[in-house]
């Protein structure tokens, strides 16, 4: 990364489950500026903690307003079958009313988004 740049801010969804977790954790050591979103469905707040911010925030339904996102990461999905099992309508909404509005917020920015899931 280029040190006279101002350090690309990424949203994560799904940053509380394991591996958006693992990811925000190695976005901010590289130097990044990283915005945690999670519902805490399947994630634990725990693992968003030392986040400055990290709103408890769904990407089922419209999404905040979020200033100077460079990049999306989406992870965002809960990923057993015990969660499927006990919200599977929630689940189906998380795959793809999240991925939609996480889509259109990437083309409304003019920004990459990166999409990955265990489920749906």
């Amino acid at each position: 990364m280029d040190d006279t740049k101002s350090p690309p801010k990424v949203l994560v969804a799904g940053a509380a489950g394991f591996l958006g977790s693992n990811l925000v954790d190695l976005l901010l050591e590289t130097g990044y500026t990283v915005i945690g979103l999670d519902n805490f469905q399947s994630g634990s707040s725990q693992n968003l903690s030392h986040l400055e911010n990290n709103p408890r925030h769904g990407i089922q339904d419209p999404l905040p307003e979020l200033e100077g996102i460079d990049q999306i990461y989406n992870l965002a999905c809960p990923a057993s079958p015990v969660h499927y099992q006990k919200d599977p309508v929630s689940t189906l909404n998380t795959c793809f009313l999240g991925t939609q509005n996480l889509l259109d917020l990437a083309r409304s920015k003019n920004i990459r988004i990166l999409h990955t899931s265990t489920s749906g």
